[in-house]
């Protein structure tokens, strides 16, 4: 049977990516009357929509940051549970980016349409580990879609903070990177104590609750942060970090894929959330799709390397 994908599947559109054939958008940026999420980061998760599909650790997330967002505008589905809207059946397969995290499969006329949102293929003990399925068009994320980036090993990475007795200020992500790293310190660092910022506090209780293991830490203490020599690693969002620049007694450290946020940091931290390009491609091959449709990064290295053999193109 030759199925053909209908090139205006998806459109971009100002709101987010527009589905017409089941008028809902994915992952909007603004008020609509039907959005799919992906998953609860806010580049993501918007409030202000009539109705929400996504799932349960995702909805939780919103509701607590979104307080003012009605419960009632959740539609909750488990991985590789359908729904319908209008003539399209979906269902959501683990991405493996942060705790609920998903891929978006679509169905129309029997094409398939893959939505990836933001993942990972690196192993993350406080996620569900990302599920693969083949698909005719693969909408996929480039945040890295550069044969220059290879992500190293996060276990080697984590170890570096253990070359120090000197306190540690890292800064990152609050939900789910911040999650991820106080996991492979407590396992990797055995002698650090981890100290949580009042603002990420929330999403470690969520993830104790909700998650896959229990996480090892304490509320952020400023005397404790304030003797030097003391092995302990304070975890705080990006804008503390920025506020800290002149923080004493303490090695600053910035968990991220990007190397530019490694500058001026007493230990280089390259821990990502996102696909490298070797991981990229092991997806892609794994999915086997006709047609890759690119979002969120630059797509042309992709295109480039793909010439010949799957015809790849921007999403507008």
């Amino acid at each position: 049977m030759n199925l053909n994908p209908l090139p205006d599947f998806l459109v971009q559109q100002n709101k987010g990516y527009y589905c017409r054939y089941g008028d809902f958008y994915l992952d909007p940026l603004e008020p609509v009357e039907t959005a799919v999420v992906s998953h609860a980061h806010a580049d993501h998760a918007r409030p202000g929509h009539r109705l929400i599909y996504t799932t349960a650790a995702t909805s939780v997330f919103m509701q607590t940051r979104y307080t003012r967002q009605r419960k009632e505008s959740y539609r909750v589905y488990g991985f590789s549970e359908h729904f319908k809207l209008k003539e399209v059946d979906l269902y959501f397969i683990p991405a493996g980016h942060i705790l609920g995290s998903a891929q978006i499969m679509m169905i129309y006329q029997g094409v398939k349409y893959l939505y990836t949102g933001d993942f990972k293929m690196q192993e993350d003990s406080t996620c569900e580990p990302i599920e693969i399925e083949q698909a005719d068009v693969l909408i996929t994320e480039t945040t890295f879609a550069n044969p220059e980036t290879k992500h190293p090993d996060p276990v080697e990475e984590i170890k570096k903070l253990n070359t120090t007795q000197i306190n540690i200020l890292l800064g990152c992500y609050t939900l789910g990177k911040a999650q991820r790293l106080t996991a492979l310190i407590n396992a990797h660092c055995p002698d650090k104590e981890v100290l949580v910022h009042h603002g990420i506090l929330p999403f470690h209780r969520i993830y104790d609750r909700e998650g896959f293991q229990q996480l090892t830490y304490l509320p952020y203490n400023r005397q404790a942060m304030k003797v030097p020599d003391q092995n302990k690693i304070y975890l705080v969002p990006p804008f503390t970090f920025s506020s800290y620049m002149r923080a004493k007694n303490v090695i600053r450290a910035f968990a991220s894929g990007w190397k530019r946020l490694q500058h001026q940091n007493g230990i280089e931290l390259l821990i990502s959330d996102h696909v490298d390009w070797d991981d990229l491609l092991s997806f892609i091959e794994q999915v086997r799709p006709q047609e890759i449709w690119t979002i969120h990064g630059d797509g042309r290295h992709l295109k480039d390397y793909l010439s010949g053999s799957i015809a790849v193109k921007e999403l507008r």
